[in-house]
């Protein structure tokens, strides 16, 4: 499946400088900034650079760099917020996709939330 990359997405404005943000961490390829609505203590969200719609697409086509650089921001953005099992009481980690995901922006992004107990995950079906 063809991915569309929208470049008015909202993730999109913030990487060009057109909507401000709380930077947790920014790198070559990465950008970490605090959730504007946090439904925990901590919540950031962290986003690739690359016109990125979902993680699969990320994971398909984006460069050994570009996947090494994602992946490390979301480890050092977990140390830094103090939540990472190591040294807090753990964090839970959220990418929607598409449709039935609930994806609201089409700009891949993972949610990092902790400072306080998650829940479960989803209700089982039929519940």
């Amino acid at each position: 499946m063809p991915y569309t990359y929208d470049d008015q997405n909202i993730f999109a404005k913030i990487l060009r400088g057109e909507i401000p943000n709380t930077t947790v961490l920014e790198t070559d390829h990465s950008l970490a900034f605090r959730d504007i609505e946090p439904q925990a203590p901590e919540h950031v969200l962290v986003i690739p650079k690359g016109a990125y719609v979902t993680y699969d697409h990320f994971a398909n086509t984006a460069s050994d760099a570009e996947i090494l650089d994602f992946t490390r921001a979301v480890g050092k953005v977990c140390d830094m917020l103090g939540v990472a099992p190591s040294d807090g009481e753990g964090y839970r980690m959220i990418s929607n996709a598409g449709e039935n995901g609930v994806q609201d922006v089409p700009h891949l992004h993972v949610h990092v939330l902790g400072g306080r107990n998650m829940g479960r995950m989803v209700a089982k079906a039929g519940s």
